[in-house]
């Protein structure tokens, strides 16, 4: 028999705060985390803005030798999960440490750190590279310095299924947990991609918005003048918890996690399937197996990126699944606030997904001015409303084809 699945225990490192209240009510209120790029000289680009945070100290959560050998994705990976673990108020020891896990999404990895690398050996020499680079690098190790850190000794992975990512690694560590894998999972995704290389390639394939001169209104998912998306950074992570395990130990249950599914568009290296078959497979997944009929679901945190393509194939899938129900749902896009944290968008979704049930608020889709006609669903279009939810979808897709849907309920 499936065990049910708590969610105990929820952080984020983002553009718009470090603290989950303050995001959230930064969120809520239709405030933008876009800025101008600050780390690089950005002026070569024609994308020159970006989702940038600007409140992490690593040194709160590292000492100085493991701040060296930590890119920035992976401090972010670390400490987002310590912040969650306190959330959840849950102590690991040798009595539980064996049945708890962690699997943190990414979809670049160390990047900075192959950068920096590799400019030392073009200018200095070889023998001058880290000997840390790979393991500073790799894209495992945000699951693998979490562990460490606070001793977690279950099932660890790291899905690297580009901006799926942290939807895989959530869906994942949810069915370990109800098949009886592991009593505690640490999930959800990290990604630090702040650098003139992925701003190179990403501006190069025409994938990012160019409102310069409008930073805080570049992200414009669903809308018509929608011209791409806007590139962030952070973490978003989740502690999710066998229901029994929780209750035994006085948890705070925010909420329960009740469905996960997966597809593959097989289609394209970067556009989506126009009519969105992938997304509907993926969707139709997870409903099936929460049990759930289309007309269960309130709300949709959408995957909604702010490109032309992509939002018009989220709007056909959403349309195909529900049906006459999806014109009743409600439907936001919040990275709009936040920009596009690629491999970490799934786990700060998942996040606003679980405070929207918890709150009963849904977050706005800010920037939301003239309507597209090919998008004609109900956006909560620039002010947050209040809903008395009770079930909640999250979406995620990314590059390559890769779907990601998870399901959340109201905790009862």
């Amino acid at each position: 028999m499936n065990k049910r699945v708590a969610v105990t225990g929820l952080s984020v490192i983002s553009p718009l705060g470090s603290q989950v209240d303050i995001f959230w009510e930064r969120l809520i209120k239709g405030e933008s985390g876009i800025s101008r790029i600050e780390g690089f000289d950005p002026s070569i680009f024609p994308t020159q803005i970006a989702g940038i945070v600007t409140d992490f100290a690593p040194e709160d959560f590292f000492d100085s030798k493991e701040i060296r050998h930590m890119d920035r994705f992976v401090q972010f990976s670390a400490a987002a999960g310590k912040m969650a673990l306190e959330d959840a108020k849950l102590v690991i020891n040798e009595s539980n440490a064996d049945r708890v896990g962690v699997s943190i999404g990414t979809g670049i990895g160390g990047i900075q750190t192959l950068l920096d690398n590799h400019k030392t050996m073009l200018e200095r020499s070889p023998k001058r590279i880290s000997p840390f680079l790979i393991p500073m690098m790799i894209a495992n190790m945000g699951s693998a310095q979490l562990s460490i850190q606070i001793g977690a000794k279950g099932p660890n992975t790291t899905p690297v299924n580009a901006c799926a990512s942290g939807n895989n690694a959530i869906g994942e560590s949810f069915h370990l947990i109800r098949s009886g894998a592991a009593d505690v999972m640490i999930a959800g995704g990290a990604e630090s991609p702040l650098n003139e290389l992925s701003f190179g390639g990403f501006c190069n394939m025409k994938a990012m918005s160019t409102n310069n001169a409008e930073p805080q209104k570049a992200s414009r998912p669903f809308e018509a003048n929608r011209d791409g998306f806007v590139m962030s950074e952070g973490a978003g992570i989740v502690v999710l918890e066998e229901w029994e395990h929780a209750v035994n130990r006085g948890a705070r249950i925010y909420a329960e996690i009740v469905g996960y599914g997966q597809s593959a568009d097989a289609y394209h290296m970067t556009a989506p399937d126009p009519l969105g078959m992938g997304a509907v497979r993926a969707m139709h997944a997870a409903l099936l197996d929460a049990g759930l009929a289309p007309e269960q679901v309130d709300y949709i945190n959408a995957h909604a990126t702010g490109t032309p393509l992509g939002d018009r194939s989220e709007t056909n899938a959403i349309k195909q699944v529900f049906g006459s129900h999806a014109y009743k749902l409600k439907v936001s896009a919040t990275k709009s606030a936040t920009g596009h944290l690629f491999g970490a968008a799934g786990g700060l979704e998942a996040v606003i997904a679980v405070k929207a049930l918890v709150e009963g608020i849904l977050p706005p889709t800010i920037n939301y001015d003239i309507p597209d006609p090919e998008c004609d669903l109900d956006y909560v279009p620039n002010v947050a409303e209040a809903s008395d939810l009770q079930t909640v979808l999250s979406n995620g897709f990314g590059f390559g084809g890769h779907n990601a849907v998870i399901v959340f309920r109201k905790a009862n």
